[in-house]
Formats: C-alpha cells, structure tokens, sequence
C-alpha cells in the first residue's frame, strides 16, 4: 500500500485518483465490437466470446433444462443462504416503494405523478473469476417488485461454455426471464441493439470492469438506458483507535480481491494503527486463494493517516467512495457531514460484505467518484414516473392569464393561441 502522513491538500488529488486502463483505447475497441453486433447479430457475439472469454459455444440462450440440472449441483446450505439473503433484499427495496403524488396547485388546476415500471431490462452479470450470483438477487429481484414485464440476464461463460450453476439458481428464484451466455463488451451490445437470439432492452444495469462501463456508457448515446457508471470495486476504511486492526484488514482484502484494478483505502486517525494495519496485512494476504489479485490490487491502494477530523471527512467527501466503512468513537460527526458516498457501513460489526450478500441493501453502487451524482440501484431505479395534469373551466380560467402572458414573452404565439381560444370558448 502507498504511505501517506497527514498530507497536504494540494495532494489529494493524486491520492484519490483511480487506476486507470491504459494499454489501449476502450472506445475504440467498443465501437468495433457495436458496429459487429450492429451488422451480424449473433455470429458476432459468438465470435467476440471465444475471442474475449476462451468459450467456443454454439449456442447462447440457457433453456430451462439446463437451469433445472444446475439447481440440484446447489448445496442445500446455499440454497437456503441465497434465499435469506434474497428474503432480505426484497423488503428492503419493497419498502421503497412510493405511493405517488397529487396535489390541486390551484382551484380546477390538478397535478400528480405516477410509477410505471421499466418494460424490459437487462442485467449484466460479471463472471470472469468470481461468478457474481449476489449481483442476481440485488438487479432482478428490485427489478420484479417493480413490475418490469422481461427481465434478460447476460453473463459471460466459463472456458467450457457454461455458466455457474448458482448464477442460474438465482436468476430463477429472482425470476429472470431469459438468460444468455454473453460477457463483456459483447453482451452490453447485444442488450442495445438486439440479436437474433438476445433481445434489445430499455435499460442496462449491472457492475463491471472498465470495458463493460465504457459499453454500458457507449449504450446511452445509442439510446438505451444504463443504472451508473459502474467500474471495478472500492472502499474506503475511516479507523481510529477504537477499531479493530484485523477487521479492518479483512474488510480492505474483500475488495482487492475482486480484480487488480480495485481500490482500497484506509484512513486512519493514530500512527499506531499504521503499524497494526500493516502487520495484519502481512498476516491475512498470504491466507487468501486470491491473493495474487489481491496483492495487485493493493499496489494502487493507500494507508493514509490523517489525524484532524475535518480534514478526514472532506477527503472523504472528495474521494466519493463507493462502500465506505465508519469504524470511529465519533461517528455522528462523519454521518451528518457525509455527502458523497454509495454505501456507508458503521461500527466494527458491520463489515461491508453484509450489503455485498445478505443485509437487504443493494450493492449496486456508483464507483470512480460517480458517488458525488449517482445513487445506488433502488426499486426506483427501474421505474419511471410519469406526470399528469387535469383543468377544469375554472382553472383554466384562473390559470390562462399568466400562460398567455408567458407565452408571449417567449414570442411562441401558438403556445397562446392553445390557451386564449380555451378562454374566448368560456
């Protein structure tokens, strides 16, 4: 990790910047793989999978045969943890679901709002090394609660063409409608302009690493949707001496081990701490079957101490995390100065893979500082709401003066006329 004591402002921004892909130009690789998809469909898809993901499969869609034989290779114990877990999720995004809007703004003038749901979506789910079945349960079950009519589930295959048997288990309890084997650029794609096999949708969610952000943010200049600019994982730890070291540290490890390009950074209030954190690094990195990916991973990541309060809650705020993580005495002071945040975790007890898993929130959640203007994935998200007005004569009697007036300021004399004929009528 890269050591900073008590830096000087003028030095933050390099101590929050992300690591960044540079061995080559992502648009221009996403724009060749669209324009392929755009003109040969499926054979493009086929072809960019054993390209990208070593799988040389025939065909995409999952049939119900194939989900059926995958349930029963799911332990009994994961099975029932998946569905606590998915227990979980759903009341916690049903509860966000809002009763709407109405309100008379003046006599005879009716205002109100109301929720449609998104019609078809599409939800990205990361494969690579470490099959993402959680990210399932935190995009469709949201998805249903809604009311979004199709749900299509894309993921890329493993080097024999199949997808992990617990992805499928959860995709079924969360009630995805299609599943299809399609990673990477490829698949968000195929969600955009649509296959012969993979239908195009109105929305995209789902995390991944830079070349699935950069396609997912190629897609909104093409017209479909997306959730956020979502790239590779990150956290950041705030300690002070009321924190345990060894949590610390195996809250820090459960995101380097996502991938070499994720981010971790641990603030703390002591100069004891350093040394703690850093023997218990030495002591936990060794012990994980991912540790090479780790270890890359905490290459780019920092130990900063930074011993003035103010000082730690506008780095904080600066830096945006993704998952942020309050293990101080005085956490009151850092939850009512917080603005910028995708998911924030208190207390020693409360380690971030609880809202990764189990707790109910989701873990969709905006990275690279995106925190600053994106929420995370809610109920909401896939949702759009729709507004509605109703005049009565009345109110277009009271209300019609003021639009005429406005209307001819803007030198839009139809936009007038709509309303002076109404009131010359009456």
């Amino acid at each position: 990790m890269i050591l900073a004591k008590n830096p000087k402002k003028t030095e933050w921004k390099s101590l929050t910047q992300r690591p960044e892909l540079k061995q080559q130009n992502l648009q221009q690789l996403v724009n060749e793989v669209f324009q392929a998809i755009q003109e040969e469909g499926d054979k493009a898809v086929l072809s960019y999978t054993k390209i990208f993901d070593k799988a040389d499969i025939k065909e995409m869609r999952v049939t119900p045969e194939e989900v059926d034989i995958a349930c029963k290779r799911i332990p009994d114990d994961l099975k029932a943890a998946i569905r606590l877990a998915a227990e979980n999720i759903e009341k916690f995004h049903r509860a966000q679901i809002s009763s709407g809007v109405k309100v008379e703004t003046m006599p005879g003038v009716s205002c109100w709002q109301e929720t449609r749901a998104i019609e078809r979506v599409g939800i990205y789910i990361p494969g690579g090394s470490a099959p993402l079945f959680s990210t399932v349960l935190m995009l469709a079950i949201p998805a249903q609660i809604a009311g979004c009519r199709e749900i299509v589930l894309c993921t890329p295959p493993n080097l024999e063409g199949e997808i992990h048997p617990a992805i499928l288990f959860a995709a079924r309890h969360a009630g995805v409608s299609q599943i299809f084997r399609a990673g990477g650029i490829q698949a968000i794609g195929s969600m955009t302009f649509g296959t012969e096999s993979i239908p195009k949708v109105d929305k995209i969610f789902g995390p991944g690493n830079q070349y699935v952000t950069a396609a997912k943010q190629r897609a909104t200049q093409l017209g479909v949707a997306i959730d956020m600019p979502a790239g590779p994982s990150e956290l950041l730890v705030l300690a002070d001496d009321s924190a345990n070291a060894q949590f610390v540290v195996s809250d820090l490890l459960s995101q380097a081990e996502h991938g070499p390009d994720s981010q971790v950074i641990c603030l703390v209030k002591s100069e004891s701490l350093i040394f703690k954190v850093q023997e218990e690094l030495s002591a936990q990195l060794p012990l994980l079957p991912r540790k090479e990916i780790a270890r890359q991973a905490m290459q780019h990541s920092k130990l900063i101490l930074m011993e003035d309060d103010q000082a730690c809650l506008d780095f904080i705020n600066e830096y945006a995390p993704e998952h942020f993580i309050l293990c101080v005495e005085n956490e009151s002071f850092y939850l009512n100065g917080l603005i910028n945040a995708g998911s924030v975790f208190i207390g020693n007890y409360t380690p971030e893979s609880a809202g990764d898993y189990a707790s109910g929130t989701n873990h969709t959640l905006p990275t690279n500082g995106f925190a600053k203007s994106f929420s995370g994935v809610s109920t909401d998200s896939f949702c759009k709401k729709i507004s509605f007005q109703k005049i009565t004569a009345e109110g277009i009697k009271r209300i019609g003066p003021a639009i005429e007036l406005m209307a001819e300021a803007e030198q839009l004399t139809a936009h007038r006329m709509a309303v002076t004929k109404r009131l010359l009528s009456l």
